[in-house]
């Protein structure tokens, strides 16, 4: 118990709040959800928000589901749904605002802002986030490069035990072009 409450507490002082406090609060997280470190979901709106199941929300992604860019004017922040579908991938430093909703099979690159709906299987970029390409088109092309480039196995991981050796030889190998690890 005494455990719980200082995990708590640290979520809280760092910003990020437990899920399973925010579940209780109205948050709808399917199965197979990871929230990364550094991740923040709107505490104070989230039973405004729906993650679907396989989600991934990689390091430091912001998931809002109010703005509060109209209150000082307005006298009213505005709020919005935040509803992800099944199987999207949402990386780093990325942010989603409010009134967004993303489709099933959606990959969301680094540092993208998400303003608009995505549709389903899509890949999205940038600030604005624009949709590049289908998930199917950058997964075959991934597929490719994966013929040409290096491919490491779960042994060339910090959770395999990699070593310095191993490390050196990743360096050397990936000088020049990316590779692909498990």
């Amino acid at each position: 118990m005494i455990r719980k409450i200082i995990n708590f507490l640290r979520w809280k002082l760092r910003g990020e709040v437990p899920t399973e406090h925010l579940i209780r609060m109205g948050l709808k997280v399917g199965s197979n959800f990871s929230r990364q470190q550094g991740c923040v979901i709107d505490y104070s709106h989230c039973w405004l928000i729906s993650i679907g199941d396989n989600v991934t929300l990689a390091p430091n992604v912001h998931l809002l589901a109010h703005d509060a860019s109209t209150k000082m004017f307005l006298n009213y922040a505005k709020i919005g749904r935040i509803d992800i579908g099944d199987n999207v991938f949402v990386g780093a430093n990325t942010t989603i605002l409010p009134g967004v909703r993303i489709g099933n099979n959606v990959i969301i690159g680094a540092g993208s802002v998400v303003s608009r709906d995505i549709p389903e299987g899509r890949l999205v970029v940038g600030n604005p986030a624009k949709v590049i390409c289908t998930t199917e088109e950058y997964l075959r092309k991934n597929r490719e490069l994966m013929k040409q480039r290096p491919l490491y196995d779960e042994k060339w991981t910090l959770r395999g035990g990699i070593t310095d050796s191993q490390k050196k030889q990743m360096l050397k190998s990936l000088e020049n072009d990316i590779g692909y690890v498990e």
